[in-house]
């Protein structure tokens, strides 16, 4: 069996020690970056946001989300983001997609009034 110098163990304890910091820090900017529903889960504000989403999104996405269109069926936001969804829905609902006729939501709508709706949409999404 070789020994290893105090200076090569060194050197690969600091190697490896860099290769998790480096992880570390990459997960947690991940975490800065990706928006919050302060409402996820909770059943009362999801019947509300069911309401908002049929005032303010229905003539696009159907009424309670469901729309035949693909690309427009908001119910397959989990298949089709992952756990970006959530980062993409609150990106699109204020930024729009004028190419794609969603306006742009930031200054009409609240924050809060675009959780409801996500809360809403949370407890529509499809698995297929």
């Amino acid at each position: 069996m070789q020994v290893k110098s105090g200076a090569a163990r060194f050197g690969r304890i600091a190697m490896l020690l860099a290769l998790v910091l480096v992880s570390a820090r990459a997960g947690s900017e991940e975490a800065v970056t990706r928006p919050v529903n302060p409402y996820s889960g909770d059943a009362e504000i999801a019947k509300e946001g069911a309401s908002l989403f049929n005032q303010y999104c229905s003539h696009c996405h159907g009424p309670y989300a469901e729309q035949g269109e693909r690309v427009r069926d908001l119910r397959r936001l989990r298949i089709r983001y992952g756990d970006d969804a959530i980062a993409t829905f609150y990106t699109t609902v204020n930024n729009g997609r004028l190419d794609k006729g969603m306006p742009v939501w930031k200054g009409v709508l609240r924050d809060e009034i675009f959780w409801k709706i996500y809360t809403f949409l949370e407890t529509v999404q499809s698995e297929e």
